[in-house]
């Protein structure tokens, strides 16, 4: 009679660190296999990989921070067509009561993954989208920047000098930026002109920041137009709006099996807070906080221009609800419009 080896299948987890990843190897019973440290670079993702594979078939590895620490390690699983999932860090209450390390987290995540407890697919972070993300990060930052500038300015106006005060007061704010550019320094020290000096100094902060705004929309344009030309086309859907929700759903948005999940991913579906006789529904406040920026900036610009929107809130108001109650009714309806419109493999069109 002959004796047939079963491979055995292998879970991994992965807690991950800036310097150092911490990995755990599961068994098909969940036996812990074993814990190691590996450094952040290729090499060391190299050996992470080569370490888990030895002890058998791997069949799934839970990263934690596939998005942050954990992104160069997560393209490197799924380059070599490892399945990679998305694991939450460790309940708080649980490390309260239990402690914290390292070795502890990496088991936890490959506990978690193994148990179905982690499902969510990592974004592969690969191609147009990750770089719209990047350029995104640019961008609020100096939108955000330019604000505080343009406030610093309303401020200094207000407190300026009677004869400043009353030239810039009265204009509008790119009448001010652009009169206060061209203030000149005349080397004098008086409140007057050092007022006027860093009226300049931010003016022109605000304009070469507007500039580097307008740079980065010229490129978020084109790659949303070469990823998703059918999402541009939606009603009430620009580049901002556009490039927002596609970082959401990532480079391979197939890894979002329905409109539903879609909707959850965004924060828009309705969460069930029944108990009891009771049955009713909470508003779902967790999700892409940006993504759910982005459908209420479809439902406002649709609320302007689209008649059949603008029935449906008379209709919604009519039956008792609040006009808020109404737009978060009408951001799950743009949801599954704007799902059907995703750059999505013919994987995910198979799915409900």
């Amino acid at each position: 009679m002959t004796m047939t080896t079963i491979a055995r299948r292998i879970t991994g987890g992965v807690d991950t660190h800036l310097d150092v990843h911490v990995a755990a190897a599961l068994d098909e019973r969940g036996a812990q296999l074993g814990v190691e440290s590996f450094s952040t670079t290729p090499s060391g993702h190299r050996a992470l990989l080569s370490w888990l594979e030895a002890f058998g078939t791997l069949e799934l590895v839970g990263v934690e921070g596939t998005g942050s620490y954990g992104a160069g390690l997560t393209r490197h699983l799924l380059a070599h067509q490892v399945a990679v999932v998305e694991v939450d860090r460790p309940n708080r209450q649980r490390r309260r009561r239990t402690g914290k390390s390292d070795p502890h987290d990496a088991v936890a995540a490959a506990r978690a993954a193994q148990g179905g407890d982690a499902t969510g697919s990592a974004k592969t972070r690969d191609g147009n989208v990750e770089a719209m993300r990047v350029l995104r990060v640019a961008r609020r930052s100096a939108r955000g920047n330019r604000t505080q500038a343009l406030n610093q300015m309303r401020s200094l106006i207000s407190t300026a000098p009677d004869e400043l005060r009353a030239e810039l007061r009265d204009l509008s704010i790119y009448k001010v930026l652009q009169l206060a550019s061209a203030f000149r320094h005349t080397g004098k020290t008086d409140v007057t002109t050092v007022t006027k000096l860093t009226l300049r100094t931010l003016a022109r902060r605000a304009l070469s920041l507007e500039e580097e705004v307008k740079e980065i929309d010229r490129m978020l344009k084109v790659l949303v137009a070469e990823t998703a030309p059918e999402l541009n086309a939606v009603d009430g859907v620009g580049t901002d709006v556009a490039s927002a929700i596609l970082v959401a759903a990532g480079d391979n948005p197939e890894r979002l099996k329905s409109e539903s999940t879609f909707a959850k991913l965004c924060g828009v579906s309705p969460l069930d807070a029944s108990s009891g006789k009771q049955e009713r529904h909470r508003l779902n406040r967790s999700g892409d906080r940006q993504a759910n920026s982005a459908l209420w900036h479809i439902v406002f610009t649709r609320m302007v221009n689209d008649p059949r929107t603008k029935h449906y809130i008379e209709r919604r108001m009519k039956e008792g609800r609040s006009k808020k109650e109404a737009i978060r009714c009408l951001k799950r309806y743009v949801a599954r419009e704007v799902f059907a419109a995703l750059p999505r493999s013919q994987f995910a069109l198979d799915n409900p």
